[in-house]
Order: structure tokens, then C-alpha cells, then sequence
């Protein structure tokens, strides 16, 4: 991908899943890699995977919901590493539940983790990549925000209000230099999708309606969102924000 080589990068959720495999690729790029994640271990996990692969990367241990936290990380980043021109706000949280079984307290968890703390990022990262002349945000979302999806109606709710945001602030930042995007990946399998399998009355069948409900019958993997993220971060992106890319195996198919 044009242009992605020294540029530093900031990956939330970056200790496993999809947030991982990002992490590698981007390092694989030659990017400059900042792994964040509440997770100390697991983002260190991830930065011992790209060194031993010869890439650059440092592990920084932050819950995003915490914003003082997360103005302390970014100047540490920036100390680091350098002024990130790319952010990439991949952490997310779920549970498997109908609304009406929910209560406020978990509402308060999911909202804190897939809005708010994007929300911080954003407000913290967007300042930097305008002393820096420009930048690029992915913001990883989900298609239960574009279709909705039964058992996850605050987590939607949170993942349709990433969109907006995205949307407006690719209006508002347009003419910066600074381009915003979304990617919404189908079930994918991750240990967050087992955890929210756990929490419905019978995971294995759950598992089992998500890989059926996918044209290509089959759950997204880790390594099938990366390609997508790194474009969108690159050069060849430039003519590109305020999108939604579905990367789902045709689960959605809506324009």
C-alpha cells in the first residue's frame, strides 16, 4: 500500500482478534505501530509477534471509556513514536441478550466502551493529525449498525452512532487533509463472538445461525479485514471518506 511506510499508527483493541491482525499487517507495511488495549499482556503479545516478524511496535495498556487515560497514552504515542496520522478504533464489547432482558448498568458498559470511548479517541487522535497537515481514521463498526441484529440492540445502537459520527466528521474534516471511514465486519471468530455465545442459552447453536446466515457459509476470520483497513489508510484512499464497507462474506447486501 502507497504511503504507509514510517507513519505512526494507533490501534485500539489491538491485544487479539481482528485488532491483532491489523497490528501485524500495518507492522508489515512498515508502519510504526502503537498497539493499545486494556489488556497489557495481550498488546504486548501482539508487539512480541511483530518484532519477532522485524516489524516496529510498542504496547500501551489504556481503557478508552477513561479520557484523562487516554490524553496520557496518545502523548506517550506521540513521545514514542510520533504524531499519529492514523487511528484505527477497532476495541469493541458485547453480550448476547434481548433488549427487554437488558439492564441500564450493562447499557452504561456497552455504550462506555463502543461509543464513548471512540468518541475520546477521536477527540484526543483528530487534533494531532491537524498540527500534522492531515490523516486517516477507519473505525471499525459492525453490520448489526447497518441491518440490526436481534440479541444486540444497544451494541447495534453504539455501532450505528460510530457510523454518524464517522460520517459527519468525514463532512466536517473534509477539507483538512483528514478522511474518515468505516469497516463493518460480519460474525467473525474472535474470542469476543465466543463470549457473546456464551452469554445466549445455547452457544453452539448460536455459532451455528451466525455461519449459516453468510452467503459464503462461513465466519469471517481475523485475517480477512486487514487488506480493507490498510487501504483505507493508505495513499491509494485519498479520493476516499465518509464510506461504509460491509466485509462480511454477503451476510448484508444493502447499497
Amino acid at each position: 500500500m502507497k504511503g504507509l511506510s514510517g507513519k505512526t499508527v494507533i490501534i485500539t483493541g489491538g491485544g487479539g482478534g481482528i485488532g491483532r491482525a491489523v497490528c501485524q499487517r500495518f507492522a508489515a507495511e512498515g508502519s510504526l505501530v502503537a498497539v493499545l488495549d486494556r489488556d497489557s499482556a495481550a498488546a504486548q503479545t501482539t508487539v512480541d509477534l511483530i518484532r519477532e516478524a522485524g516489524g516496529k511496535a510498542v504496547a500501551y495498556a489504556a481503557d478508552i471509556a477513561d479520557y484523562a487515560a487516554i490524553t496520557d497514552t496518545v502523548a506517550s504515542i506521540e513521545k514514542d513514536l510520533g504524531v499519529p496520522t492514523v487511528l484505527v478504533n477497532n476495541a469493541g464489547f458485547d453480550r448476547f441478550m434481548p433488549f427487554l432482558k437488558t439492564e441500564p448498568k450493562q447499557w452504561e458498559q456497552l455504550i462506555a466502551i463502543n461509543l464513548t470511548g471512540a468518541l475520546n479517541m477521536h477527540h484526543v487522535v483528530l487534533p494531532k493529525m491537524l498540527e500534522a497537515g492531515g490523516g486517516k481514521v477507519i473505525n471499525i463498526a459492525s453490520d448489526a449498525a447497518r441491518v440490526g441484529s436481534s440479541g444486540e440492540a444497544v451494541y447495534a445502537a453504539c455501532k450505528a452512532g460510530l457510523v454518524g459520527l464517522s460520517k459527519t466528521l468525514a463532512r466536517e474534516l473534509a477539507t483538512k487533509n483528514i478522511n474518515v471511514n468505516v469497516v463493518c465486519p460480519g460474525p467473525t471468530d474472535t474470542a469476543l463472538l465466543k463470549s457473546v455465545a456464551e452469554t445466549s442459552s445455547n452457544p453452539e447453536k448460536l455459532l451455528e445461525a451466525f455461519k449459516n446466515a453468510v452467503p459464503m457459509r462461513r465466519l469471517g476470520q481475523p485475517e480477512d479485514y486487514p487488506g480493507i483497513i490498510a487501504l483505507l489508510a493508505s495513499d491509494d484512499a485519498n479520493f476516499i471518506t465518509g464510506q461504509v464497507i460491509s466485509v462480511s462474506g454477503g451476510l448484508t447486501m444493502a447499497g
